[in-house]
């Protein structure tokens, strides 16, 4: 395990290799699993904020999943997740012209429609942040659905900490991430 500041990060985020192969996969973490994607208390002011602008991105279906059941949704713990349509796939993802799917917030975003990327829970995607009293834990999520993207990675030489490079930054900010890469990489020093 690593310790970074108020963060402890599995040694698989170090040792793992991955880059997203939606070629491969056709984005399936945006329909399998049980919720939606996970949301942060911050994240709903946003997707309040910001539905307005992200809507026209979005599928009809999911227009009409997020009018019949809200923005987000709250679990049976009192978390909070993306809505989902008819408990599969998120009302926020949408197929491109190749069948794959891809996230309506992100093409807003990169449409210039919201400073909102997409959920952190997703832009960190296979590292998933448990949250206690004084840290939180950075795990690595295997899913068989991921495996070709762990074999791209494996090809590429690219680790899961270097893929999440953008994210990691977005979440814990450049200081955090270099003394994560200092960490990992030059441990002794």
């Amino acid at each position: 395990m690593i310790i970074i500041q108020n963060t402890v990060i599995s040694d698989d985020v170090r040792d793992n290799f991955f880059v997203c192969n939606l070629e491969a996969c056709k984005g399936a973490c945006c329909v399998e699993g049980d919720l939606g994607a996970p949301l942060e208390e911050a994240e709903l002011a946003i997707l309040e904020a910001e539905y307005a602008n992200i809507k026209p991105f979005l599928t009809e279906a999911g227009q009409q999943a997020i009018e019949q059941q809200g923005l987000y949704i709250k679990d049976w713990e009192g978390d909070f997740s993306t809505t989902t349509i008819n408990d599969r796939e998120c009302a926020y993802a949408l197929y491109d012209e190749r069948g794959i799917l891809k996230c309506g917030i992100e093409q807003a975003y990169l449409a210039g429609a919201t400073s909102f990327k997409k959920p952190i829970s997703c832009h960190l995607y296979p590292i998933r942040i448990s949250k206690y009293e004084d840290f939180e834990a950075l795990n690595y999520d295997r899913w068989g659905i991921c495996n070709p993207a762990c074999a791209f990675g494996a090809d590429l030489g690219v680790r899961v900490y270097q893929f999440l490079k953008e994210p990691l930054i977005r979440k814990y900010g450049e200081e955090w991430y270099d003394e994560l890469v200092q960490e990992i990489e030059h441990p002794s020093e």
